[in-house]
Formats: structure tokens, sequence, C-alpha cells
């Protein structure tokens, strides 16, 4: 079994390792007989991918945390030794204290931050970098703070707006379980001498039902096979990236993932240059949040601004602005406030987005509604048919 130690190694330094072990016990003596101070075992065996927003550490509120206690007049040191001491949550605790203890031996905030990856993104780090050249911490953490806000709000919206058609197909597919597992079964036992007075149909719809009696735990074995294959083929980096390229080639839906996107390159670009970032390593750092097939258009757009080109001209001509986009990115350019209206196209793009969002799903649910409502009104018709014939002939 595969378990993630935090641990404190010789030089007081919080370490984070994977160990293979039978138990967490055993884990645990491992790496103390490799002279670690152990802070925490947890086993990564079942471990389910982390959904966004579910990170092991909470930069948002750090961060604001952080902000209301340098707004408080305490310094750099007192803010986290404020934050160590409040943290009940013992990883949480080992990544301040390690913070801490970074900054005591001397180094900067942000490459003490940068000493943890995995809580840490470089965009995070690279903000604060910039915030050491003009000593304005409580800026760019306010900064971060906003853009994460920012990005938070579309994602709430795309989630929430999904909520009700999912609950929706959830119940009227067990609905649908329901009757062809239990209902019409019971149905074809009682029509099993009338097989063949019965209209097409529902000897069709009986012969199903006769099937999954006869079959229902190999159906069963086979659903959960399904289902549990489609989480594993979701918790792949390549099987999502294989899906994602197919919903890209569905014409309505790749555009507005592109749309997407882009908003979110330009709301990111937009952060790091106010941040006082080149533009040229901003779309550096900003590369891993395009898919694979428009990386290579970034790459050619950021060459293209270091051999003079403006960066209007050069995402135009690489097929990264829209039209809107295209146009307000030459107005921040002449006017030297490029940041500012980089930030504008974003928020322009996200209030389509979710125009888009709001009215696929108001077209979306009745559509839903409709078709279950038709399937499992048609499984009752059909089994009630025959039933209906034989008191039409009663006279």
């Amino acid at each position: 079994m595969k378990f993630q130690i935090i641990a404190v190694d010789a030089g007081r330094n919080i370490v984070s390792l994977g160990l293979q072990a039978a138990t967490a016990s055993i884990a645990r003596d491992t790496a103390s007989k490799q002279g670690l101070t152990v802070l925490s075992v947890r086993s990564r065996a079942l471990a389910l991918p982390r959904l966004r927003g579910e990170a092991a550490f909470p930069i948002s509120l750090f961060s604001i945390e952080l902000m209301a206690l340098l707004e408080a007049g305490l310094n750099l040191v007192e803010a986290l030794q404020t934050l160590s001491e409040k943290e009940v949550n013992t990883e949480r605790q080992a990544v301040v204290a390690g913070i801490l203890d970074a900054i005591y031996r001397g180094e900067s905030f942000s490459h003490a931050v940068s000493r943890f990856p995995q809580h840490f993104p470089p965009l995070y780090v690279a903000t604060l970098r910039a915030s050491e050249r003009t000593g304005n911490l409580r800026e760019a953490l306010s900064r971060y703070v906003t853009y994460q806000e920012e990005i938070d709000r579309v994602h709430k919206k795309v989630v929430s707006a999904s909520i009700y058609p999912a609950i929706l197909l959830v119940v009227g597919s067990l609905v649908l379980a329901f009757l062809m597992f239990y209902v019409v079964p019971r149905f074809a036992r009682v029509y099993e001498g009338l097989s063949g007075n019965l209209p097409f149909f529902s000897q069709v719809l009986l012969a199903v039902g006769r099937g999954v009696q006869q079959h229902g735990w190999l159906i069963g074995i086979v659903a959960a096979i399904a289902v549990v294959g489609g989480m594993y083929g979701l918790a792949r980096p390549a099987f999502r990236a294989w899906l994602n390229e197919r919903l890209w080639q569905i014409p309505a839906v790749g555009e507005r993932m592109k749309v997407y996107q882009l908003a979110r390159l330009y709301r990111t670009v937009g952060m790091l240059l106010r941040a006082g970032i080149p533009v040229v390593s901003a779309l550096d750092m900003v590369r891993d949040l395009l898919d694979a097939h428009l990386r290579g258009q970034l790459a050619q757009a950021k060459a293209m601004i270091a051999e003079g080109r403006s960066m209007s001209a050069a995402f135009d001509a690489m097929g990264l602005a829209t039209p809107v986009a295209a146009r307000m990115m030459a107005v921040g350019e002449r006017g030297g406030e490029m940041g500012d209206m980089m930030e504008r196209v974003a928020r322009f793009h996200d209030e389509e987005i979710a125009r888009f969002v709001d009215w696929f799903t108001r077209a979306f649910e009745p559509i839903l509604m409709a078709v279950l409502g038709v399937a499992i009104g048609g499984v009752v018709v059909l089994m009630y048919m025959p039933i209906f014939e034989l008191a039409g002939s009663i006279k």
C-alpha cells in the first residue's frame, strides 16, 4: 500500500515523501528510521482524484488571513507565526511551519513558498516574487485572491447549472431501471400464455424483461464494471485528454470550450502583467492553462511578441483572440493599461459563457424531462397495452 508522509528532516525542513508499506505504522517506523520526525501519514491506495477547490492547503483562505494580519500591523514573520499557531490541521500547519523555517534561514517569502509546489502553483509564486520588487505584499495577495474568486465564480456557475439536470438524469435512470429490472419481468410472467396475441412492441418489451430477469446479475456486474471503469478513466490524464479532444470536435461545444479557455488565459495574463511580470515570461507561466492543441499556438504567439510584434496582433494571427478581445487588447496597448484591459476582456467573455450556460440549461432541462417522460411512459403503456386490448374486447 502507498502512503504519503509529511515529516521534518534533520535540518528542520518539511519534506513530503511516498513510501510503500503494509500498514501505516510500518510506514511511520520506516520514516523514523531514516531520521525523520513524522507529522502525518495518509494512505493513497484508495484516494480518489481531488476535485478543483478541494486542495489540501486552502490558498485563498491562507492569503485572506495573511492579508488581514498584515493590514493589522503585524510583520510577515509574526503573521505566519499566528497562522501556524491557529491551524488545527497537521498537514497545513506543517506547510506554514516549513515556510517560516525557510524565512528564518534568510530565504525570501516567494522562495519559501516555492518549496511546496504541490500546494502553491507557479502563478502564486510569481505574484509574490513580483511583489518583492515593489514591497507591496498585501496588494499582491489581494490581486491573487480576486483572481481566484473570479475563476471560482465561473466554475460555480457551471457546476450549479449542472446540478438539477444531473439529479433529473439520475432519478429518471433509477425509475427506468426499477421498471425494467422489477416491474417488467413480473408482467412478463403474467402474459406468458398470451405471447402470441400481444402487440409487437409489447412482445419486444416483455422479451427484454424476461432477459433481464434471467441475466440480472450479469447485467448488474457489467453495469458496475462500466461505472468503475468510467471513474477510473476520468482519473487518468490520458483518458481525460482523449475525451476533451472528442468534445472539442463538436462545433458548438468546442467553440464555447475555446472561449472559456481563452477567458482564463486573458485573466491570468492580465493578473501577471499588473504584477509587473514581462509579457513573454507571463506567457511561459500560463502555458499549462491551455489544452495541448492550443499550446503550440501560444508558443508561436510568444515568439512573435519576442520579435517585436504587438500582443494583440500576435494573438489574433495565432487564433488566440476573439474579435472583441483583439480590439480591446489594441486599445489597452495604446493606453498602456494592458493588464487591466486583459482582465476586462476576461470578464466580458465570462459573462458570455454564463449567459450560454444559463440558456443551455433552460433549453436542456425540458428536453431531458420530455425524453425521460416519454421513455418511462412508453414502458408503462407497453406493459398495460394488452390489458387495454382485453378490456376493449369484452362486450
